[in-house]
């Protein structure tokens, strides 16, 4: 203990009102060091990790949230999830848990989606799997000849050349960008637009490589909109594993006439009711003033939604439940948040912001979890940025739990929602190396999450929360 207090270095507290600068002799006089607060700051965040390490429940409830399989939006899985989570909530005696209703899409996948080519005489069966928010194919499927396009640009540059065509975007994450979340960014256009562009020349169906770095036989799902196009535009929308991507590409190469047959049987069901579930341990000097923490209850029906986002809720309630086993009183009331819908709409958090405004609601502080379970690495900020500088001075009480990354690059789906010119925004950054193997396929399971990197990460989240509603200052302090 005595060599982590050595290797925290100094810092003037955080949040703090700036000492005004005087000059004595024509010298500055340095503000005053707390070292005693800084120690204290050291041990509190010590005990969150070794509580989190030693007698943690996250873990437990992943597996519990995730044995009935994926959540999809207005699935009969996510009614499920929503009773379970407002039963936990108030086993764990929160001072207040709620639901908020709100209203969201329900897509459905129907039977298992089937695709092939032959070429040389040889059947290839495809691995493919239908994007959310897709229509279906004819009952027979379709059958058409396949161009290869790497952008929506030269999908676009093609235009009537699309016509009858099956329009194959075979653009791959950038191998090279080493945050996996940028390479993600710098492709998904594809696979939520590819079709919008596609069918407005008439093509008779989408297919789209999956987003993932890792090669394998598992396509992974996902959203894909048809903007403004008119509905008899529409056209049937799937991915296919990036192994069979690769295999096709190949082919198309031999045989530029290759047909391809899918097959798929989705469709989009009238909106359901579902919920945000909310949970609230009281704050001591600023009840009226929120600290939000949440991750989305939802996930995609391939899989459990392990990762996505299992780890991001459980991560998001053991903050509280940590607050409570360390015997920590908040200042501001923290408000644990289950959103529903990230997935394919955002209702939840569209819902939660709206409320919050309606209701005059200050919000000061906002962390979402939805980065997957692995290592804890550090956060991301948005919203008011201020005092980033002075955040970024915790990092040497964080830095020996492997949390050194203090970042300006926006926060989560679910919280952007509350952003204003006063409140700051967070979202947790574990390692991404392996989160893209799993993010919206079938192998998105319990068991690829480790209990030690869960639990770090909800011990990291913890001390952001611990360090934020000490020194946060009154909401009318706050400067945009």
């Amino acid at each position: 203990m005595k060599q982590l207090l050595v290797s925290v270095s100094l810092f003037s507290l955080i949040f703090a009102s700036c000492t005004t600068e005087k000059k004595e002799e024509k010298k500055e006089t340095k503000p005053k060091i707390n070292t005693e607060q800084i120690q204290k700051d050291s041990l509190a965040i010590r005990e969150i990790f070794d509580t989190a390490l030693t007698d943690s429940d996250c873990y437990e409830w992943l597996r519990e949230l995730t044995s009935n399989g994926g959540r999809l939006s207005g699935s009969e899985e996510a009614a499920k999830a929503v009773k379970w989570s407002e039963k936990l909530m108030k086993e764990l005696q929160l001072d207040s848990v709620w639901l908020q209703p709100v209203m969201v899409p329900h897509w459905v996948r129907g039977t298992k989606e089937k695709a092939y080519y032959t070429i040389n005489g040889e059947k290839i069966e495809v691995p493919i799997t239908a994007l959310g928010g897709s229509i279906s194919t004819p009952k027979n499927g379709i059958l058409a000849e396949v161009i290869e396009v790497n952008s929506l640009e030269e999908a676009e540059k093609l235009g009537d050349k699309l016509a009858g065509k099956i329009v194959f975007y075979n653009r791959p994450m950038d191998p090279t960008l080493i945050k996996t979340g940028h390479a993600y960014g710098g492709c998904v256009n594809q696979r939520y637009s590819g079709a919008r562009i596609a069918g407005k020349f008439g093509a008779a169906g989408v297919i789209v490589r999956s987003m993932s770095l890792k090669n394998d036989n598992y396509p992974h799902t996902g959203s894909m909109s048809y903007g403004e196009l008119p509905e008899d535009k529409w056209v049937p929308t799937a991915a296919i594993s990036t192994k069979a991507a690769d295999i096709l590409s190949e082919n198309l190469k031999k045989k530029s006439d290759l047909t391809f047959y899918f097959e798929q049987h989705c469709k989009n069901l009238p909106d359901v009711l579902s919920y945000n579930v909310i949970g609230e341990l009281k704050g001591s000097e600023f009840p009226e003033e929120y600290m939000t923490i949440g991750g989305h209850l939802d996930s995609w029906d391939l899989g459990d939604g392990a990762h996505d986002d299992g780890t991001g809720v459980v991560q998001s309630l053991e903050v509280l439940q940590l607050f409570q086993k360390n015997k920590m009183k908040p200042r501001h009331t923290l408000r644990c948040v289950f959103f529903m819908n990230e997935e394919n709409g955002l209702r939840g958090a569209k819902k939660y912001a709206e409320e919050a405004k309606l209701k005059g609601e200050k919000h000061v502080f906002a962390l979402e979890s939805d980065a997957g379970g692995h290592t804890p690495r550090g956060f991301s900020f948005d919203g008011n940025l201020a005092n980033l500088d002075r955040i970024k001075e915790w990092r040497n009480l964080l830095e020996p739990y492997g949390i050194h990354e203090f970042l300006t690059e926006g926060s989560g789906a679910d919280v952007s929602p509350l952003k204003s010119e006063t409140i700051v925004l967070s979202g947790y950054r574990p390692d991404s190396q392996r989160y893209f193997d799993y993010h919206h396929a079938e192998t998105d399971t319990f068991d690829k999450v480790n209990k030690r990197e869960l639990e770090l990460g909800a011990a990291a989240m913890t001390s952001l929360v611990y360090l934020v509603d000490k020194y946060l200052p009154k909401q009318e302090e706050i400067k945009p």
